[in-house]
């Protein structure tokens, strides 16, 4: 039994996490940590009365959690960690994963981080190699790679209906949310490439192979805003197969998969987004012809939560889960180099 704990009472762990951990026998949940002063503000200059009423929240929060799915309530991240969990779940905002991965690392606990592990190839090598030094699993939550539906569309393109492959699009964005997301925070790590951009740059990996190279790309920072809210980029691998990629946060909403073939063209939606029980299609155009095709629903946080038991468990195949890691990294710094170089 692997007991685990939860970095942080948020949304998506509240939402999405515990319930899938509850379907997973192979975890004993621990409980969650609400951060202390020092960890919650550091040295932001807020009123005393401001910090109390927000780390109150957090606490009401936790509450929550402990009401729904039992477990303690760590005063302190610091406190979670030097606990006598196995494992730990970080669903912070992405500039705060990489200090506290690695504060979980060198306590010895495997590590499963809400995407993007960091937000930088320097920050993601260096938790890779403190993993790897330590014998531990560290896996990058991603969870739509494992949903049926991907493999079922690749068949698809691979039986050669649409012929061959000549190019791939990929688009994820959604409409502007509250002012005080953290995604609209540069110190936090926001920014429409860190969050929408990464799954698309995580699929083409995907259908590109280990070959792919970020070949152009742009990023929008309109004025008023700290971070940028829409970009693109264009990719290709070595055989020459070529994916676009348009992501944005403040954007009608797209969730699109197209392959564009010799004899006809794919197209698939909620390919990054499908909830549970969800039941995608793919569209399959041949001319005149039109055929829409139901593929399988999925619980993707639920199959995310087994494989990183499955790399706690079997060391040998952590290696997987590293280079995962490291080639998103490195492409989302690709982008970044670029669009800033034709800045």
């Amino acid at each position: 039994m692997i007991k685990i704990g939860v970095l942080c009472p948020s949304e998506i762990a509240f939402r999405r996490f515990m319930p899938a951990l509850q379907k997973c026998e192979s975890f004993c949940y621990a409980g969650i940590g609400v951060p202390s002063f020092s960890e919650r503000f550091g040295e932001e200059s807020l009123p005393l009365s401001e910090k109390e009423r927000i780390r109150t929240s957090e606490y009401q929060k936790a509450e929550g959690f402990q009401r729904e799915y039992g477990g303690r309530i760590f005063d302190s991240y610091e406190a979670l960690l030097a606990s006598d969990i196995d494992a730990i779940y970080i669903p912070l905002p992405p500039a705060l994963h990489f200090p506290w991965a690695k504060k979980a690392l060198e306590a010895g606990k495997h590590v499963f981080v809400e995407k993007p592990a960091t937000i930088s190839y320097e920050e993601s090598n260096a938790l890779v190699a403190l993993a790897k030094e330590k014998g531990l699993a560290l896996c990058e939550n991603y969870m739509f790679v494992f949903h049926k539906q991907l493999e079922e569309i690749h068949q698809i393109v691979k039986s050669g209906k649409i012929g061959e492959e000549r190019l791939i699009s990929l688009k994820f964005g959604f409409p502007m949310r509250a002012a005080n997301d953290f995604r609209y925070n540069r110190k936090l790590g926001g920014g429409a490439l860190i969050d929408a951009g990464g799954y698309a740059i995580r699929y083409a990996s995907m259908l590109l192979g280990d070959t792919i190279q970020i070949q152009s790309a742009t990023l929008s920072v309109p004025k008023g805003f700290e971070v940028d809210l829409f970009g693109s980029a264009s990719a290709v691998n070595d055989e020459g197969l070529s994916a676009q990629i348009s992501f944005g946060m403040d954007n009608d909403y797209r969730c699109e998969l197209e392959v564009w073939g010799s004899k006809g063209t794919l197209r698939s939606g909620r390919v990054f987004t499908a909830p549970v029980g969800f039941v995608p299609s793919a569209t399959i155009s041949v001319g005149k012809e039109s055929e829409t095709i139901s593929l399988s629903p999925d619980d993707t946080f639920l199959r995310s939560i087994e494989y990183f038991r499955a790399c706690v468990e079997a060391p040998a195949l952590r290696a997987e889960a590293f280079d995962g890691i490291l080639r998103q990294a490195s492409l989302v710094d690709q982008v970044k180099f670029l669009a800033e170089k034709d800045r």
